[in-house]
């Protein structure tokens, strides 16, 4: 038997709490880069709850032994990976349980094709360069060299650094009289920054890079991240850069932010989140988010209630038809409140597909000139069509709406 690379466990069953002491929607492994350091701790994991993850470490044994336990039980969904094939084991609601084996391609010629290109790209930070934050957080060594395991990583964090390099300006030219300094500097929140890759590197960029003063507060709910986090930007001597242990919803920031930043903060805090920066003035808006939940829950228990001579009847029939949709339809509404609200909104293409399939970023910029009351009126009129059609309500609309009725 080949050795599994990744395992990803999905759509849990009703008594996953009950089994694992928590409601874990996802759960990730890989095998340990720690390996060598710790033979008896072969694979990391993260646990996803709908709020919170949780990392642990488990031994070769112990990995073999959950997958044998909750694989097609606990959850219904596990997508695995070796060296050579892709191994999914489902079932269904008869409790019935599927194995699907597909050949992978010859991996090892089209990683050396991935890792050249990623090579010849001119990256904002650059490899071969050590950079002390991406050394301790283990994406690159001492040399400089971007670990293979970490390319993805390293990728997605450039991409979203090109994405604040594409409105620095204008962001700067909303807020000041054409330049940031100490004593003004640049304010940034980022909201669920979690280990904080993107916060580092923003910080990075924007001061050692562009030469930007900027004050950037990371926000979360675990402490551990947290202390760990806060003891990272000290070692760095990032003092512009501070953590702290929090809920957006009751948060308070001692500046408010300029920009607002979020990488994949899950399903309603992303809601939160944009609703924070648009009632504190943010002139840009830069959101990765993740697990939309809350329509495809909805849709999921009221898909009877959808009639046939619906357009979506056949969307709402299908779970992962009706999971992209709920998906789709939440980040289109997401986009067409914030130009409700005056901003320029584009939602592109965050990174590859195939290195993650939470993959879309909404990027706002606010408007100089206050938004046309006629396009206005038309957005809010597609909002509450979509809304209506599917028979849902959406979180950030919920706000918007209450907001302008007091």
């Amino acid at each position: 038997m080949r050795m599994i690379l990744t395992a990803t466990f999905s759509k849990p069953a009703k008594n996953c709490a009950k089994l694992l002491g928590r409601d874990y929607i996802r759960i990730r492994f890989w095998r340990s880069t720690r390996s060598a350091l710790k033979p008896n701790a072969q694979y990391d994991a993260e646990f996803f709850t709908a709020k919170q993850s949780f990392r642990k470490t488990l031994s070769t044994v112990e990995f073999e032994e959950f997958v044998k336990t909750h694989a097609g039980t606990t959850f219904k969904n596990v997508t695995q990976k070796t060296e050579t094939e892709e191994i999914t084991i489902l079932s269904n609601r008869h409790g019935e349980i599927k194995t699907l084996r597909k050949p992978l391609k010859d991996n090892s010629f089209q990683n050396k094709s991935v890792l050249s290109e990623n090579r010849k790209k001119n990256y904002i930070i650059k490899e071969d360069i050590p950079v002390a934050f991406l050394v301790r957080l283990g994406v690159m060594n001492t040399d400089g060299k971007v670990l293979a395991q970490k390319y993805d990583k390293f990728r997605q964090i450039n991409r979203f650094l090109e994405f604040i390099d594409d409105i620095i300006d204008s962001v700067t030219s909303l807020c000041t009289d054409g330049t940031f300094t100490k004593e003004r500097p640049l304010h940034i929140a980022d909201f669920g920054c979690g280990k904080s890759y993107l916060t580092f590197a923003v910080y990075h960029f924007l001061t050692e890079i562009k030469k930007i003063p900027v004050e950037i507060t990371g926000l979360d709910l675990k402490e551990d991240v947290i202390t760990d986090c806060q003891k990272l930007a000290r070692d760095c001597g990032y003092s512009g850069l501070n953590f702290y242990v929090g809920d957006v919803a009751n948060f308070t920031y001692t500046h408010e932010p300029d920009m607002l930043i979020t990488l994949h903060a899950c399903d309603t805090a992303t809601d939160y989140a944009i609703s924070y920066a648009v009632s504190h003035g943010a002139k840009a808006i830069l959101s990765v988010p993740c697990c939309q939940h809350e329509i495809n829950t909805q849709l999921d228990t009221k898909a009877k209630c959808i009639p046939p001579q619906s357009p979506l009847a056949s969307l709402s029939r299908y779970g992962i038809i009706r999971e992209r949709m709920a998906a789709l339809a939440t980040d289109a509404i997401r986009a067409e409140l914030l130009e409700q609200k005056g901003y320029n909104v584009q939602v592109m293409e965050f990174i590859d597909a195939a290195h993650t399939p939470k993959n879309l970023l909404i990027r706002a910029v606010k408007k100089t000139r206050a938004a046309d009351s006629s396009q206005t009126e038309q957005s809010r009129t597609r909002v509450n069509s979509l809304l209506s059609e599917m028979k849902v309500s959406q979180t950030l609309n919920n706000i918007f709406t209450k907001c302008t009725s007091q």
